[in-house]
């Protein structure tokens, strides 16, 4: 037994304790999938079903027929989907944290700005606790990391990251677990990302109060981020239709705008980035408004790629051996124009 206690130890490290926290996290408030953003969401959808139901606006003869069915939630995607959220929290372990690990001494936090404006413009007096200072401070975080995401996001579009990013994009149908079908590698850089731009916003937070500000949350979760998830988040990644309209949309991201974000047609190609404030979009150029009225959409990244990214290796390997193409063309290329 003693011999085998090692096994069990990197068991329950690497597999157990990743797979059976990914699987708690269903019933906390930190991610959109808790279970009571799901049920949130379903709320929503029924509303929006009993609505147009009654105006005879939509051909389901039942919620579930409404919302896809067996044929969006049965489909082999969304199984992949399934499986793949646990799996990802595996490769989280493997993968993410100990790369991040690695970067992390490098970048510097909070306290190190706070240091670095403190020995240049000297001390500031600690701004006495005020509720206010902890929501704007909470509201700016919020903020910056949905600005940071939307940049994040639009770069992985681009040529040398968009095979990664493509893992997300490749899934035709969408239900709410479709959210985490995210590559390890856009993960990652998320997470670096978002660390280091937070750490710089707090550290200047922190200078101007004269010390840590703690922010403000509800139920152990930034308000917004409770706001937002309770109203249907999860139907970004759904087949219901919900737009907020062109005017809203210019600042909500709706559910109808991200699903156009999916789409394989050509006009909504590089549209609608944001996750939760479609500004970004409007401000740079990327914005894509919708109406009451459904567009026919098509989800996945074309007819070649409809069957092949359906199993666990085409999410995890082919981004990696498919960069390596794109890649190996152009360092031929830039050989033979230094020729």
């Amino acid at each position: 037994m003693d011999v085998l206690a090692p096994l069990y130890a990197h068991l329950d490290r690497w597999v157990i304790a990743p797979v059976s926290g990914q699987f708690i996290g269903l019933f906390d408030l930190n991610g959109r999938l808790g279970v009571v953003f799901l049920i949130a969401s379903c709320a929503v959808a029924y509303g929006l079903f009993r609505y147009r139901k009654s105006r005879a606006l939509t051909d389901s003869e039942s919620f579930w027929q409404f919302i896809g069915g067996a044929r969006v939630f049965a489909h082999r995607s969304a199984w992949l989907d399934y499986r793949y959220y646990f799996i990802k929290a595996i490769l989280k372990v493997v993968w993410v944290l100990p790369i991040a690990g690695l970067v992390d001494p490098y970048i510097l936090r909070s306290a190190d700005y706070q240091r670095f404006f403190t020995q240049l413009w000297g001390a500031r007096e600690q701004v006495p606790d005020h509720p206010l200072i902890a929501l704007c401070y909470g509201v700016g975080v919020f903020l910056l990391k949905d600005f940071l995401h939307y940049w994040i996001h639009r770069a992985f579009h681009s040529r040398f990251l968009w095979e990664f990013h493509k893992v997300h994009h490749s899934a035709p149908v969408l239900v709410p677990a479709t959210a985490s079908r995210i590559h390890v590698v856009e993960t990652l850089v998320e997470r670096l990302v978002m660390i280091a731009g937070i750490a710089a916003f707090a550290g200047v937070v922190w200078y101007l109060c004269g010390g840590e500000v703690s922010r403000y949350t509800l139920l152990g979760v930034t308000g917004l981020v409770l706001l937002l998830n309770s109203l249907g988040a999860n139907l970004r990644h759904s087949h219901v239709w919900l737009s907020f309209g062109p005017t809203l949309e210019h600042v909500l991201n709706s559910p109808a705008q991200h699903q156009i974000h999916h789409s394989d047609a050509m006009r909504h190609r590089n549209k609608n980035f944001a996750t939760n404030f479609s500004v970004w979009d409007w401000m740079f150029g990327t914005l894509y408004v919708t109406t009451s009225t459904p567009e026919p959409l098509r989800f996945g990244t074309g007819e070649a790629d409809r069957e092949r990214y359906l199993t666990l290796y085409s999410l995890i390997v082919t981004p990696f051996v498919e960069t390596a193409r794109r890649v190996s063309p152009a360092r031929r290329s830039r050989a033979i124009d230094m020729r």
